[in-house]
């Protein structure tokens, strides 16, 4: 695998709160912005695999819109449940004011 980053957004197409969902080498990614930073995350939930896009995301965190699991943005771990499972996130640079995200994502965190 490389660790290529790929640009996938322009800075001005995310605005507080937006999430955009990015297919990236077969990884499905929901790229968030939340008080000022970029995150990159699964776009999965790990508890029932339905999509995290439109949940809300507050304190550092999104929320399942489905069954409520909640996750860290910065690390993918599980905050509440039904999830038991963390999720991916992947690497992100900002580049020329454009969001460049790599494919390979960060090492899982234990526990």
């Amino acid at each position: 695998m490389s660790d290529t980053y790929h640009v996938v957004a322009a800075l001005s197409e995310m605005s507080e709160g937006h999430q955009m969902y990015i297919e990236l080498d077969g990884e499905e990614i929901l790229l968030c912005q939340h008080e000022g930073e970029y995150f990159a995350i699964n776009y999965f939930c790990s508890h029932a695999e339905f999509g995290l896009e439109g949940g809300s995301i507050r304190d550092g965190c999104i929320t399942c819109p489905y069954h409520g699991a909640e996750f860290c943005l910065k690390d993918g771990s599980v905050q509440a449940p039904p999830a038991f499972e963390g999720i991916k996130t992947y690497p992100l640079k900002i580049v020329d004011e454009t969001i460049a995200i790599s494919s390979v994502p960060n090492p899982a965190i234990p526990g």
